[in-house]
């Protein structure tokens, strides 16, 4: 499309007139730009403008006269209107007097009005007002009421409903308010008021776990008293159930229960009694510090951390609970205090693990206890070995089983504590047999080693009632009679029945079978005879001062207490109600006991004889250059055989109420006597064979045999009785032969038979018989005997001295063959 100059030139130059109307037409319009159009007129041709122009004043006289036309024509009109108008002035200013006034009266009427208005106005603003502050301060009043509830609830210590309050305020409450600037001073003072509600918990928390600390021991002991009430209760319960069907009950192991119903019924008397006063741990400790806090820090977002903490804590006054005093093992008040420590802490974190969720676990618990029993067992490993009293190590026992009972009815498992009380047990028994080896030594120490009087029937019962003793043959015999045994024996018995009671009450509530029960008993009584009683009985018989009375006395004693074994065994039976039938029954070992002590007996019977026999030889004043005997035996030997004879008295006080005994009393009175016989014989001989005896004459010689002749006469004499024939007499034969050989000097005979079977002198020893005869030869000129020999037969010196070289070959011929 052109533009509107380009479409004026062109037209221009078509119609130059026509042109110009339409430029003009478009100047009225007002439509299109005029300047373009203008511009046109006067760009086109040269002088274009002033025909244009001449167009322009054309058209304005035209408009001109239509102008002149049209006022020409509403000029009439016009006059009238102002004629009117000029007439309507007059009305019009009294209209405006009228209205003036009017609005003035009008104004004046109004001011009240006004005043009034104004008035309401400023009354609706306020009622307006009133209503907005109305509707706000209800909808902050329920804010403002929980904040001070909050506020009576942290001054109160209800920390738990504060923060649930702090919830309702942040959640429910605080968007409502959120434009006003007490709500944002709210909403910053929560996050401080928390961190005071978790710090004011955990110091709760922390005087809680000082006070459980504190108060653990009177927790656990009551813990410990209600276990052990309970059992006390259940096991009188059992026992009249067991007298119902028949069974024997012991009540302390001795007594067989004949008042179970009355028992029962003190027992269950003391149970209602009990029941009023019956203590949890919640009476004992406020637990609400732990709940508190745990319900807190859950709503707090950190329960985590809570129970690291919690958990912690535990564990470190764990560790101070296992830690034991020193001196723990001195008193038993030192392990009471001990378990009673341990129990109440276990009995808190057994109540805190059914009252909470998650803050204490069984696994928790569990791994904690697997920790302090390793600890305890140890500890107590360490400070039973210290204690040598068996009535403290008893208690000990009585308490750990009581404290093993009262933790694991809180289901914490406890066998390695039994096992722990196996090992115990046997320290028990080592601490029984220290005392009872006290005890024993005791009794040996005041015994008389005497038969026991007895002057009245009342005396005999009593005796016979503590200890097994019969004998038909003495029951018939008349008061006053004796018994054969010493006052040791029936204390003794007692004694071992007194240690069976002791080492039962240890067996008592370990949750053992009576066979098991049965061969405890067996085994410690065991040991009691064959080590306690066996090394007291030894030592005894070392003894110095026991003299051969006394031993023969003390076998006499071991002879009663090994027939008294059979009713020991029967005693245990009666106990544990196992028969000695069974297979694995132990059997005791008194029998062999009581043996060895009397064989050691009889060997130091033997021994004491030969030192008596020695003291008398030692006293023997031979001259051993006497010339002619005194003609009778030296007094020494004879004191030494009456001695010996009154001594072989004594073993008819040897027990003989059976042939067995018999036999074993006659064989110790024939080995004494023959032991006594043949260390005199030995005695003697090594007297002549003194080296420090240099010579003997044939008068000494001859004296010597007169004591050898009242040696053979005592032998002969039966001072024992059972020898058969020469029997007793044949200690002396080498003694006899030797002298008989130096009598009647026949040394052909001995010479020619030596080394034949039926030798007249065939006990002489070639190198005795050489000894004796140097011992006799002239070696100085103090020896007359040779002299006179020289003198009257110098042959016969010849012989001697063919005799002497004759025995120095067969004494080399004997050392060569060795």
């Amino acid at each position: 499309m052109m533009s509107a100059a380009g479409k004026s030139g062109a037209m221009l130059e078509e119609d130059p007139d026509q042109t110009y109307e339409n430029v003009l037409a478009e100047i009225q319009s007002f439509e299109l730009p005029i300047e373009a159009t203008l511009r046109s007129v006067y760009d086109d041709q040269p002088n274009a403008h002033k025909k244009f122009m001449e167009k322009l004043d054309a058209c304005i006289r035209n408009h001109d006269k239509e102008i002149e036309k049209m006022c020409n024509f509403h000029h009439q009109g016009f006059v009238d209107a102002i004629t009117e108008l000029l007439k309507v002035r007059t009305d019009a200013e009294k209209l405006k007097v009228q209205v003036t006034d009017t609005n003035r009266r009008f104004q004046d009427a109004g001011k009240e009005v006004i005043v009034q208005t104004e008035d309401i106005i400023r009354c609706r603003i306020q009622q307006r007002n009133i209503t907005t502050v109305v509707e706000k301060l209800q909808l902050c009043l329920p804010v403002l009421e929980m904040y001070s509830k909050l506020k009576e609830q942290m001054s109160t210590k209800r920390y738990y409903s504060a923060l649930k309050t702090m919830e309702q305020l942040e959640n429910v409450y605080f968007p409502r308010v959120s434009q006003y600037r007490f709500c944002q001073l709210m909403i910053e003072n929560l996050p401080k008021l928390r961190e005071d509600i978790k710090e004011i918990s955990m110091s709760d928390l922390k005087d809680f776990l000082e006070s459980i600390r504190k108060h653990s021991d009177k927790i656990g002991e009551t813990a410990m008293k209600q276990a052990q009430q309970q059992k006390i209760f259940t096991v009188t319960l059992q026992k009249q159930n067991n007298v119902k069907f028949g069974k024997t009950v012991y009540i302390n192991d001795r007594i067989p229960e004949e008042r179970n119903e009355i028992v029962l019924k003190h027992a269950f008397e003391e149970e209602d009694e009990n029941e009023e006063e019956v203590l949890t741990v919640q009476d004992l400790v406020d637990f609400s510090p732990v709940y508190q806090c745990l319900h807190i820090y859950s709503v707090l977002g950190d329960e985590e951390t809570f129970e690291n903490y919690y958990r912690k804590q535990r564990k470190k006054q764990a560790r101070l609970v296992l830690q034991p005093q020193s001196n723990m093992h001195e008193t038993v008040d030192g392990y009471r205090r001990y378990f009673t420590q341990i129990v109440g802490f276990f009995v808190v974190e057994d109540h805190i693990l059914h009252v909470t969720q998650g803050l204490v676990t069984r696994a928790y618990t569990d791994e904690l206890w697997n920790m302090a029993l390793s600890k305890i067992i140890a500890v107590l490993r360490a400070h039973s070995s210290y204690c040598t009293d068996p009535d403290l190590v008893l208690e000990l026992k009585n308490l750990i089983v009581i404290f093993a009972d009262t933790l694991q009815g809180y289901g914490f498992p406890v066998n390695r504590l039994f096992d722990l009380l196996f090992e115990i047990r046997d320290q028990y028994n080592e601490t029984l047999l220290k005392k009872w080896a006290g005890v024993f030594r005791d009794i040996f120490e005041e015994d008389n080693y005497s038969p026991i009087p007895i002057v009245s029937e009342e005396e005999y019962r009593a005796i016979i009632s503590k200890f097994p003793f019969q004998d038909p043959d003495l029951e018939k015999q008349p008061f006053p009679k004796k018994l054969p045994m010493s006052q040791s024996v029936p204390h003794i018995y007692i004694q071992v029945k007194e240690f069976i009671y002791a080492s039962l009450k240890f067996s008592e509530s370990l949750h053992r079978s009576s066979t098991e029960i049965d061969d405890m008993l067996r085994k410690s009584t065991n040991l009691l005879l064959t080590r306690t009683l066996s090394s007291c009985l030894l030592n005894l018989i070392k003894k110095p001062h026991i003299g051969l009375t006394e031993l023969v006395q003390i076998i006499i004693n071991t002879t009663h207490l090994e027939q008294a074994c059979k009713y020991l065994e029967d005693f245990i039976t009666n106990i544990t109600n196992i028969s000695q039938e069974t297979v694995h029954t132990t059997r005791l070992y008194g029998l062999s006991t009581f043996k060895d002590a009397r064989h050691a007996a009889e060997g130091e019977i033997y021994t004491k004889l030969n030192q008596k026999i020695d003291e008398f030889v030692q006293l023997a004043d031979y001259d051993w250059t006497m010339s002619e005997p005194d003609g009778r035996a030296s007094g020494y030997l004879m004191d030494l055989i009456n001695f010996l004879r009154s001594i072989f008295q004594v073993f008819t006080h040897l027990p003989t109420n059976s042939s067995d005994h018999a036999a074993m009393s006659g064989k110790v009175a024939q080995t004494a006597c023959m032991s006594a016989c043949q260390h005199l014989s030995t005695s003697l001989m090594q007297m002549l064979l003194d080296s420090e005896l240099k010579q003997i004459s044939m008068g000494a010689v001859q004296q010597f045999n007169l004591d050898v002749i009242q040696c053979e006469l005592f032998a002969s004499s039966e001072p024992v009785p059972g020898f058969q024939g020469d029997t007793l007499q044949l200690a002396f034969i080498d003694l006899r032969q030797l002298l008989d050989l130096f009598m009647v000097w026949d040394w052909s005979t001995y010479l020619a038979d030596y080394g034949q079977p039926a030798s007249k002198y065939l006990r002489v020893n070639p190198n005795t018989a050489l000894t004796l005869l140097e011992k006799m030869k002239d070696t100085s000129k103090k020896n007359n005997i040779f002299a006179q020999f020289r003198k009257n037969d110098r042959d016969k010196q010849k012989l001697i001295e063919t005799v002497v070289k004759q025995l120095r070959s067969l004494v080399n011929g004997m050392s060569q063959h060795t």
